[in-house]
């Protein structure tokens, strides 16, 4: 019998999608391919790097660096509301809270 446990981890570029941050799975993979992400500091070049809960993910979008904790990892790609739960932004630039 196996039982349905929540992931300790998951692919960066299905997080990045997942969590609604790029709009496609390809466009996530670009991004982690082209060493623009850091994951705990560490430069990121393979889209299969793991993502666990707590780590905290910084890139460059749309013209400004965003910095997030992964609070959960989904199971699927959710509607925009539920997405939003799965990091925490630490930038508050903007304005933004």
């Amino acid at each position: 019998m196996t039982l349905n446990r929540p992931a300790e981890s998951l692919r960066l570029d299905k997080f990045l999608w997942f969590a609604r941050i790029v709009k496609t799975r390809s466009a996530a993979q670009a991004l982690a391919e082209q060493g623009r992400i850091r994951v705990g500091g560490r430069v990121i070049d393979r889209a299969h790097a793991p993502v666990r809960v707590g780590d905290v993910l910084s890139f460059a979008q749309h013209g400004r660096v965003r910095v997030l904790k992964v609070e959960a990892l989904p199971q699927r790609r959710g509607p925009p509301a539920a997405a939003r739960l799965l990091y925490c932004e630490l930038t508050s630039e903007g304005g933004q809270a």
